[in-house]
C-alpha cells in the first residue's frame, strides 16, 4: 500500500504531517511523493484554514489528490476540517475527516474504512480540548533540521484571527516528552531543532508548577548532538530582562528571533485586539539587541486591515524602517467569517491592498539586503544542510545561526550536516555566498 501526504500552512502543521507519515510507514504503507506519478492508495491532506486563500487551496489540494488518484482513500485533517467538516463530508470527495486534535487516529481510521468502506468523521469539540495531542517524530539521518511541536492552541483571540476556533485554547507539551523525542532525534543526526506552537509564548500557561518555553530551550540545550535551537514565533510580551537573561545562558539559542507584529499603527494594532504598541514592540526589539549582537528580527504584517487609513499605512511603513527589520513576511488582510473583523465597517478595497503590500514588500527587500551586505568579509558557523545543482556547478546549502541562507561550492568532501566555518563573500537575493575557511 502506498500513501501520499500533502502539507499546507504553518511549521506546527508541518510537524503534524510529518508524524502522520510517520505512523504511516510503522502502520506498512510506502511514502509516494504527493505531486510525483506514482499512484497512491491513500492520500492525505493536512489543511490550513489561516485565511479564505487557504481554505481554497485545501479544497484544490483535496480535487487534485482525488483526480490523480480516483480509487485511493481520501482522507482530509486539520484545520479547515474543524471548521468545515459536516459540509466536506457532504460536498467534496472525501473519506475521511480528521479535526485539528485527532490527527492521531490516523491509521485507525484508514483501516476502518477499508473495513467497512463508510465515511468517516472524527472531529473533537476543540473548546473542551484539555490535552496536548500526542504525536511524535523519529527522523532518519539524511535530516539535519526538525520542527518540534510544543504547544498547541490560543487564548488571544486578535479580531481577525480564526485560529482559536479551530485550534482551541493553550495546550501544552510535557517537558519530559519533548527532551526524549528530541533526544532521539538528536541520535538520529538531526542537528538543529525549531520549537513551534500555534502560539508558542503561551508555552506552559496551563501548567501549575511555573514551566514556560524558557525550560524547554534550557532543558534542550543539554543534550548532545543538538546544535542549535530555534524559535518559530514569540509575542512581543514574553521579552522582558528576566527572560532574556535566562534564555541567553542557552549557547545553542539562535539569536534569530521572529516577533509578532501584524501592524506598525497603534490605530490598526488597538483594533487587532493585539494587546500592545509600537512604543513597547519596539522597546522589545531594542531589549534583543542589547542582549545579543546583531540579531535578525524578522515579523508579519498585515495590510489593509478594517478602516486602515493611508495615514496608518504610512505610520506602518515608516515604523517598519525604523526597526530595521531582517525580513517581512507580508500579507493581505482576508476576512474570516466567525471573526470580528469580518464584520468591521470600512473594510479596505483589493486594489490599495495590493499595492501596499507591494510597497512593504520592497521595504522589506532593501532591509534584508542592507543586513546582507553588512556580513560580507566575515566569517560565520553554517549548518550544511543539503547538496544542490545550480546549472553545471554543485554547491552545499546552509544557514547561519542568524537564519541567513549560504551557498558554498562543493569541493568533493561531503559536509552535509556538518557545522563549517564560513567566510561570506557575497550577497545575491535574499542567498550569500561563501567559502570554507
Amino acid at each position: 500500500m502506498k500513501a501520499a501526504i500533502h502539507n499546507l500552512g504553518c511549521k506546527t502543521n508541518a510537524y503534524e504531517a510529518e508524524a502522520m507519515e510517520q505512523a504511516l510507514k510503522e502502520a506498512g504503507y510506502e511514502i509516494v511523493d504527493f505531486n510525483s506519478d506514482s499512484v497512491a492508495d491513500v492520500c492525505v491532506i493536512n489543511t490550513c484554514s489561516v485565511t479564505n486563500i487557504a481554505d481554497r487551496k485545501s479544497r484544490q489540494m483535496i480535487h487534485k489528490a482525488k483526480a490523480a488518484n480516483p480509487d485511493a482513500v481520501i482522507v482530509a485533517a486539520g484545520c479547515f476540517v474543524q471548521e468545515n467538516a459536516e459540509e466536506i463530508i457532504k460536498k467534496e470527495p472525501v473519506d475521511i475527516c480528521l479535526g485539528s486534535n485527532d490527527k492521531h487516529l490516523l491509521v485507525e481510521s484508514i483501516n476502518s474504512f477499508l473495513q467497512n468502506r463508510e465515511n468517516i468523521c472524527v472531529v473533537s469539540d476543540i473548546s473542551k480540548e484539555a490535552d496536548f495531542e500526542k504525536l511524535d517524530i523519529n527522523l532518519t539521518p539524511r535530516h539535519t533540521r526538525a520542527f518540534i511541536k510544543v504547544q498547541d492552541g490560543c487564548n488571544r483571540f486578535c479580531s481577525y484571527c480564526i485560529i482559536p476556533m479551530v485550534r482551541g485554547r493553550v495546550r501544552s507539551r510535557e517537558l519530559e516528552d519533548i527532551v526524549s523525542e528530541v533526544t532521539g532525534l538528536a541520535k538520529n543526526g538531526v542537528r538543529e531543532v525549531v520549537l513551534t506552537g500555534i502560539n508558542l509564548s503561551s508555552y506552559g500557561t496551563d501548567f501549575k508548577d511555573g514551566t514556560d518555553i524558557g525550560d524547554v530551550i534550557l532543558s534542550l540545550n543539554d543534550i548532545d548532538g543538538i546544535e542549535r535551537i530555534r524559535i518559530s514565533s514569540f509575542e512581543p510580551q514574553l521579552i522582558d530582562k528576566d527572560f532574556l537573561n535566562r534564555i541567553k545562558r542557552a549557547d545553542k539559542l539562535c539569536p534569530h528571533f521572529h516577533l509578532s507584529m501584524q501592524s506598525g499603527s497603534d490605530g490598526v494594532l488597538a483594533r487587532m485586539n493585539r494587546g500592545y504598541d509600537t512604543d513597547e514592540y519596539f522597546e522589545k526589539c531594542g531589549l534583543l539587541r542589547e542582549f545579543y549582537d546583531n540579531p535578525s528580527i524578522t515579523t508579519d504584517v498585515i495590510t489593509g486591515f478594517p478602516g486602515e487609513t493611508q495615514k496608518e499605512f504610512e505610520e506602518t511603513l515608516s515604523f517598519v524602517k525604523k526597526v530595521r527589520f531582517f525580513d517581512l513576511h507580508v500579507f493581505q488582510f482576508s476576512p474570516r467569517k466567525g471573526t470580528k473583523a469580518a464584520q468591521m465597517p470600512d473594510q479596505v478595497e483589493s486594489r490599495t491592498k495590493k499595492l501596499r503590500s507591494a510597497v512593504l514588500i520592497s521595504a522589506a527587500q532593501e532591509m534584508n539586503k542592507e543586513y546582507l551586505q553588512a556580513l560580507k568579509g566575515s566569517v560565520a558557523e553554517v549548518l550544511m544542510e543539503e547538496r544542490v545543482s545550480r546549472g553545471e556547478e554543485a554547491f552545499f546549502v546552509g544557514h547561519t545561526k542568524d537564519y541567513v541562507k549560504v551557498l558554498v561550492k562543493d569541493t568533493g568532501e561531503d559536509i552535509t550536516g556538518k557545522v563549517v566555518s564560513v567566510r561570506l563573500t557575497g550577497a545575491d537575493g535574499k542567498e550569500m555566498t561563501g567559502e570554507t575557511i
